[in-house]
């Protein structure tokens, strides 16, 4: 029974392959100006957003920064997500870079035996987040001329990661690898232990600094590379599906859905789209005649599902370790409803609130914002999520440390 369903898997993916050539031949023409688009989106704001935070991220794994910090802050994300202290420093990122730097951490954690398989699968599932820049920047203020939005899709982002995060610590399937042994802090204080680990992993690395920072780069352009693959592949993917009449079959599936829901339906190609890539998606959704709000609440979604685009280089990402992709789709999807629940709750009350007014002001200084991406001074870009990152590590460790007193006082208390 095995071998046939496995002979039918083989032949349809075959099927599919081929079908897709075909279609690359009809619309050539079509195709290339696809996947010169998707070449602009990823060479004029992918690569220069993402290549030093991966380089820093190879970088600071070697010089054991990573390990460092991960004991800092155990206090805080074992009781709450159970995970490693380390997972903090992918969720950092994650959230400073967006996709998909806190997957590519991730999977580094799982080869370093940092993590177990269960504690890197939880970390994924909500580590793997859109960056704040893009949110406000290129959607709230670039596609929807509106620097009111970025608050609300920024809040209700954040919330629902949150809400995933804290929900995929019941998360833990049976006959899992759990190869991972970690030396307490308790026995030695919580700061020595974090030196104790920056030592051993620096010693165990043993990579002298110029090696370190010459893979790190070579490391970090190759993934970019592939990355740069994945969005224009998926950007010429998507466009095919159009010309060949692929959405309005879908067009025509998910209409009496939406319809349950009292969802306009206009919204119908941006979800089709953003099925794929969130980008696109967005865009189109702020092109419709639905009313905002309901424009709003699909657009969360579309980011929190983050598209098949960003599936596709999370799968690459964890390639090689023993990470299961399905529970992080499923993540996904859960992060898609959560985050356009959370949003339809906070739409109103924080509709009118101003506080983003610097955006437009920030747009003249460096910010060219079009229709379809966001084009950051690359300096301005770096110092704004370096100093977000750096303020939302060191909030994290403040709690940590609150957390750790805690449970010192604690003790002591049960003692005496």
């Amino acid at each position: 029974m095995s071998t046939i369903k496995n002979k039918k898997s083989i032949y349809f993916k075959a099927a599919i392959g081929i079908f897709i050539t075909i279609s690359l031949i009809i619309f050539s023409e079509q195709g290339f100006e696809a996947a010169v688009q998707g070449l602009h989106t990823w060479w004029e704001i992918v690569f220069p957003a993402l290549l030093p935070f991966f380089i820093m991220a190879e970088i600071l794994m070697g010089l054991g920064v990573v390990h460092f910090l991960g004991a800092l802050l155990e206090p805080l994300m074992r009781p709450l997500f159970k995970l490693p202290g380390v997972g903090a420093f992918a969720f950092a990122m994650g959230l400073a870079s967006g996709y998909p730097i806190g997957a590519k951490i991730t999977g580094n954690l799982r080869r370093d035996k940092l993590c177990t398989q269960v504690e890197g699968e939880r970390l994924i599932a909500f580590c793997n987040t859109a960056d704040p820049l893009f949110m406000i920047g290129a959607v709230a203020v670039g596609m929807f001329s509106k620097p009111e939005l970025g608050l609300i899709l920024a809040t209700a982002h954040y919330i629902s990661c949150i809400i995933i995060g804290l929900t995929m610590r019941f998360y833990d399937p049976p006959n899992s690898n759990e190869d991972v042994t970690t030396s307490p802090y308790e026995e030695k204080g919580l700061i020595k232990h974090a030196f104790a680990e920056l030592y051993r992993a620096r010693k165990n690395d043993g990579r002298p600094l110029g090696k370190l920072m010459g893979e790190s780069i070579m490391e970090s352009v190759n993934t970019l590379l592939l990355i740069g693959g994945y969005i224009i592949l998926f950007s010429v993917f998507t466009k095919i599906l159009h010309l060949m009449g692929i959405t309005k079959l879908l067009t025509f599936i998910l209409t009496p859905i939406l319809k349950l829901f009292s969802i306009d339906k206009s919204l119908i190609l941006p979800i089709i789209s953003g099925l794929f890539e969130i980008t696109n998606g967005a865009d189109l959704a702020s092109q419709t005649n639905a009313p905002l709000i309901q424009q709003i609440i699909i657009t969360s979604g579309i980011i929190a599902w983050s598209g098949f685009s960003v599936h596709a280089q999370v799968a690459t990402m964890v390639n090689g370790t023993d990470i299961r992709t399905k529970p992080y789709i499923w993540a996904r999807v859960l992060h898609g409803i959560v985050a356009s629940i959370v949003t339809a709750i906070i739409f109103n009350p924080l509709r009118n609130i101003n506080s983003l007014n610097a955006i437009p002001a920030f747009a003249n200084q460096g910010y060219q914002i079009s229709k379809l991406s966001l084009r950051i001074d690359y300096l301005q870009r770096i110092e704004i999520l370096s100093l977000g990152m750096i303020t939302f590590l060191g909030g994290l460790i403040a709690i940590s440390l609150i957390f750790y007193i805690i449970q010192k006082i604690t003790i002591i208390t049960i003692k005496t």
